[in-house]
């Protein structure tokens, strides 16, 4: 069994397309989501109709949760917060509350999917280093757990201590857990601007991350006509 692993696509069309114009060469058997579809980016119906007409399984993202809503956003950055009010007039009611619906972690298969943490996953903490993940080893019930939110790719294993770094491809030990950030489609943040995902081959014992590019100039363009702040279209080009 293959599962390709997506996080934060945060509205952005072209990178998604690009995403699953690779899936389809990985002979991968399910696509599966750690939330946050739509916000930043131009597009967020056509990505959030994707992921439900292909019936991906999804976790609810930070961002999932803000553009459902009608609350104010109180000590928000001012661009996130721009995007997430014109985001929220795109959507209809039933997309909100598709995103309203989605549970914030869950299981697939044989591992877990949670948008940020799994001790506090409504709580939207950002997990960068060996001390944050730490926490959410004695909530994981599974070998692996995959999670997003940070938009950084980067692998945390647990045996006697929590140790972590950046990968491309690692083998899994039995005798371990994993806490695997798969990096984000539609915003990368680790100044490397190529979208990324990552393929999981359960038989195989194997996480690959793929990056790859993708027509960053078009997801600019949109932004810019759109009139979403222009730091979200800059940043795409530098993926940070």
């Amino acid at each position: 069994m293959k599962y390709a692993i997506i996080a934060d696509i945060h509205g952005n069309l072209e990178a998604f397309q690009t995403v699953l114009e690779d899936i389809k060469t990985q002979n991968v058997n399910q696509i599966v989501c750690l939330g946050d579809v739509v916000g930043y980016n131009a597009n967020p119906k056509e990505c959030l109709q994707i992921v439900r007409d292909l019936n991906i399984p999804c976790v609810k993202g930070n961002h999932d949760e803000y553009c459902s809503s009608e609350e104010a956003l109180e000590g928000f950055n001012p661009h996130a917060a721009e995007a997430v009010y014109w985001t929220r007039n795109q959507l209809t009611t039933e997309d909100r509350q598709w995103l309203r619906d989605l549970k914030y972690s869950r299981m697939v298969g044989n591992f877990t999917i949670v948008h940020a943490t799994l001790d506090a996953p409504q709580r939207w903490g950002y997990v960068f280093d060996k001390l944050a993940a730490a926490a959410s080893f004695p909530y994981q019930n599974t070998q692996v757990c995959f999670f997003g939110h940070t938009h950084v790719p980067v692998a945390f294993m647990r045996d006697s201590v929590v140790r972590g770094g950046t990968y491309s491809k690692f083998k899994i030990d039995v005798s371990k857990k994993y806490f695997v950030n798969v990096g984000a489609v539609g915003q990368p943040r680790d100044n490397n601007p190529k979208s990324a995902y990552v393929v999981f081959d359960v038989d195989a014992g194997t996480i690959e991350l793929r990056r790859l590019d993708y027509d960053i100039p078009t997801t600019q363009e949109k932004i810019r006509a759109a009139g979403l702040p222009e730091r979200l279209a800059e940043r795409l080009e530098f993926g940070r």
